[in-house]
């Protein structure tokens, strides 16, 4: 979150991943599949207060994103303010004047999990205290507020590190004997992807995510398409327990269209991406709430072989992107990222099924089944959306 990238692109990711070995994974049995939830910064930034975080839970827990998988409530930055005589961390009393574990309890009591944000540098990137040099003493205090997830980012980063500040946390973490996700929130700066799964249980990609398709000027952040690029290449990186992470779903937030929130969810889940919420879903509209819900789409996303899908084809504006799934049916996500609407055509040998092979193709969000083909499928797509399938073979 809060990253002011210093460049707009991470140069020959995919050439560099595939020439290096990848690390062991953290098998602790959490993150099976890629986590869902929901995160204070994709709508709020700093402006955040416990009422909003109550409402919020008290939101997800009736309106369908519970039952659908949305497990997380995450705080992001701006809840703590300083540090006790014991340095021990501190909410914001004016904000937060019930205290985190109040937040924890209420989350738990309705059936969800509930996360924490920290930095690896002293401060946050708003200038909140930050964890290193109480690595220990802040897991600690997470834990006996009933922490689940802890997001743990990188600004005021002193020249440290990035895999032994957050191997430093993992540890904490683990030593307090408490089951607490970890998200490494460096986006991408270090090439997480090669060491983050011995570390954490996933891990950002990117720079932050911003409620558009293309930036002009990435200071402050990328757009869905740019941000979709960065994942080329890092598919190895992936699986049950360790996830590559392109940042928060952006629907909801207003500046972009039903069809280009669709577009991204879409290829979050051939992407096999956490699907982290960032509107305000207490004021959440149907078609949002609905796009956010749509089970079969889910489905792929959480699908347990958690093989991380691919860019089959590139044809410049038209995409076709790609997932094995564990039943051995192929999700495929046809991409149009041009301005106008444009005629893609899948062929059977850019998912490897043979030429002749019949295939039952269905459309994951009309629900609705379009009848078998062979050897390619063809479509309409609308300027900068999807049309997302699920192709079995007969």
């Amino acid at each position: 979150m809060n990253r002011r990238p210093s460049s707009p692109v991470f140069a020959l990711v995919s050439t560099l991943c595939l020439a290096v070995p990848w690390a062991r994974a953290l098998d602790d049995g959490q993150a099976r599949t890629p986590p869902m939830g929901w995160n204070s910064w994709g709508h709020f930034r700093c402006d955040i207060n416990e009422g909003i975080i109550r409402e919020t839970t008290d939101a997800m827990a009736t309106n369908g994103m519970r039952d659908a998988g949305y497990a997380y409530i995450i705080v992001d930055d701006c809840w703590q303010i300083a540090r006790d005589a014991e340095g021990d961390i501190l909410p914001d009393p004016e904000r937060f004047p019930s205290g985190i574990k109040t937040l924890a309890d209420h989350a738990h009591e309705r059936g969800l999990k509930f996360g924490i944000y920290s930095c690896a540098g002293h401060k946050t990137c708003q200038g909140r205290p930050g964890s290193r040099g109480h690595e220990f003493q802040d897991a600690r205090q997470y834990a006996r507020w009933g922490i689940d997830y802890l997001k743990y980012d990188w600004c005021d980063d002193g020249g440290q590190n990035a895999r032994a500040a957050y191997t430093t946390m993992r540890d904490a973490l683990k030593a307090t004997g408490r089951s607490i996700l970890f998200h490494i929130c460096e986006w991408g700066k270090n090439e997480p992807w090669r060491w983050g799964r011995s570390v954490g249980h996933l891990w950002r990609t990117a720079p932050d995510i911003l409620d558009a398709w293309d930036v002009p000027s990435p200071e402050r952040g990328l757009g869905i398409a740019q941000i979709l690029d960065q994942q080329v290449g890092l598919e190895k990186a992936a699986g049950p327990g360790h996830w590559n992470d392109p940042d928060m779903l952006m629907a909801g937030n207003g500046a972009l269209g039903i069809e280009q929130y669709r577009a991204q969810f879409s290829l979050w889940c051939i992407l096999a991406a956490p699907l982290i919420a960032g509107c305000d879903v207490r004021k959440i509209q149907p078609d949002v709430l609905a796009l956010l819900t749509n089970k079969e789409a889910i489905a792929i996303d959480q699908d347990p072989l958690g093989k991380q899908g691919r860019r089959a084809r590139d044809d410049g504006d038209a995409e076709v992107w790609a997932r094995d799934l564990r039943d051995g049916s192929i999700a495929v996500a046809l991409l149009n990222r041009g301005e106008s609407a444009t005629r893609i055509a899948l062929h059977w040998e850019e998912i490897a099924l043979p030429p002749d092979a019949p295939a039952v193709i269905r459309d994951l969000w009309r629900h609705q089944d379009l009848g078998e083909f062979r050897a390619r499928f063809e479509a309409d797509v609308p300027p900068r959306a999807t049309i997302m399938v699920r192709i079995t073979r007969r």
